[in-house]
């Protein structure tokens, strides 16, 4: 898409968007941080990754949190924080993997924000997942399978997202212009990608 056509697709976005926050959703290494910077920057929105603001506010990193009060508590926090964010006026907020699966997250993102599906296939992220070590749930003897069954778990209900930007081994900038023209397509009225709640 053209830079003109682009620029007046992020003011039309802007414009849509009132208050609310726009929230990526999807699994760990789609690609939610990379891409959420870059619509931002496109946006001129802040943007905040949930999990970094977990950590600030408990002082320890993820895999800590996980490895000493367990997922439980680290999703009690992490609701707590992603509904902080959504009050925060418009933003981008990127949401760690396992955030949307809690029902009332998905309720508040479902009132104050705009939810993207980032949706990718198992080998993209696997071959982005093994880059990093510090994944504390796939600390496993077969990450392959764990991931499997996390997309079984998880994609059913990622598909409740207000829309899905399928995600892919291209350059960020593509998938950020793609992303954008799907949320203007989306806050026009033109598709319907997701059931959202309630149809919206």
């Amino acid at each position: 898409m053209a830079e003109e056509s682009l620029t007046d697709c992020a003011a039309t976005v802007r414009d849509r968007l009132g208050s609310r926050a726009i929230v990526f959703v999807g699994l760990m290494g789609a690609g939610k941080t990379v891409i959420g910077r870059r619509l931002a920057q496109m946006l001129d929105l802040p943007f905040v990754d949930s999990d970094h603001e977990i950590e600030a506010v408990s002082r320890m990193t993820v895999a800590e949190l996980f490895e000493r009060y367990g997922e439980p508590e680290f999703r009690a926090l992490e609701q707590r924080v992603i509904a902080r964010l959504l009050h925060e006026g418009p933003c981008v907020v990127s949401t760690g993997g396992g955030a949307f699966m809690n029902a009332q997250t998905r309720q508040a993102v479902a009132q104050h924000g705009v939810s993207i599906w980032l949706k990718a296939d198992l080998d993209l992220l696997m071959e982005r997942v093994s880059r990093n070590q510090n994944r504390p749930l796939l600390k496993s003897a077969d990450p392959r399978a764990v991931m499997e069954r996390l997309m079984a778990e998880r994609y059913p209900v990622y598909a409740s997202a207000d829309l899905a930007v399928e995600t892919r081994d291209a350059r960020r900038e593509v998938i950020a212009d793609e992303t954008l023209v799907a949320l203007r397509d989306h806050l026009d009225g033109r598709i319907e990608e997701g059931t959202g709640d309630g149809g919206r």
